[in-house]
């Protein structure tokens, strides 16, 4: 009879990425991460795989275990980077520069609100645990039992530490789809035009904009306060680049834009909504985290 397992550890692969991808922020991490994950796996012993009662339990905790050590590193790898980090954006699959989704780790990454880039940045200020720790349960909806195990800790702490977490994360309900591209829409729009009252008009007055170039692209290195400021900046923008296109394309689950030169996408934008006017832009230029927006 033939042994089912490779078939279902392999198709544990999508799985892992969307834990990776959320708790790294970083796709390109999150595909080294599950390719690591494996070659562990495979260089068990076929008799201690055999032992192994749930091959995609193992290799989820490997995965986390992984990730959080890599979480630990990262706030001196962050003190290296160039400028602001942002978490590395990801389209949506029916919106590859308008061609069909290739077979890639992006193509895996399920899209949901626990995508979106507010939800990432809130989760990059948490500590390594918490993040762990509250991903897998709140999102992966594994029992703070099976999560005490993953990150060497005791079930009441493991809730501890989700319940912190749970904090964080904005419980108001947010616009409605339609309404966020709307807004993003008359943002497009005013920008285009260059038209800075229209783009005061649809910024919040206390709005942030961050731009992440890990100095590989012009960007502004510090975030923008005030939406009066950011619509000045924005209108530069548009005066320095007249020969880029805006497209609306979904970003991290959620309505945002594209910057095209060409063939090439150079910039994605994502918002944050609330009220009706934007409170948040997170523009990523680094064109290592472009590379599933890339054509060519």
């Amino acid at each position: 009879m033939t042994d089912p397992r490779p078939r279902s550890v392999i198709s544990e692969r999508r799985q892992l990425i969307n834990l990776a991808y959320r708790l790294l922020g970083s796709l390109a991490e999150a595909e080294d991460v599950v390719q690591e994950t494996y070659a562990r796996w495979y260089a068990l012993s076929e008799s201690r795989r055999q032992d192994v009662a749930v091959p995609g339990a193992w290799l989820t905790t490997v995965a986390s275990r992984i990730c959080l050590d890599l979480l630990g590193s990262a706030r001196a790898r962050r003190e290296r980077y160039v400028g602001e980090w942002i978490p590395e954006p990801v389209p949506d699959r029916s919106e590859w520069l308008g061609g069909p989704a290739p077979v890639d780790p992006a193509d895996r990454v399920t899209l949901d609100e626990s995508i979106s880039m507010a939800f990432l940045v809130v989760l990059d200020a948490m500590t390594p645990a918490e993040r762990v720790a509250f991903v897998l349960h709140d999102v992966f909806r594994y029992s703070f039992a099976e999560v005490a195990d993953i990150v060497g800790r005791t079930p009441a702490a493991c809730r501890q530490l989700a319940s912190s977490a749970r904090r964080r994360i904005r419980t108001s309900r947010g616009p409605s789809r339609t309404q966020r591209a709307e807004v993003v829409r008359d943002f497009k729009r005013a920008w285009e035009a260059r038209d800075i009252e229209a783009l005061i008009g649809v910024l919040d007055p206390q709005a942030t904009a961050t731009a992440d170039s890990g100095g590989l692209a012009p960007a502004f290195l510090h975030p923008i306060e005030g939406g009066e400021r950011i619509a000045r900046a924005w209108i530069d923008i548009a005066a320095r680049a007249p020969e880029t296109t805006l497209l609306e394309r979904t970003v991290n689950g959620q309505p945002g834009l594209v910057a095209q030169l060409g063939d090439t996408i150079v910039s994605v934008y994502a918002f944050d909504i609330t009220g009706g006017r934007i409170t948040r832009i997170w523009a990523i230029r680094n064109p290592e985290k472009l590379r599933p927006w890339t054509a060519g």
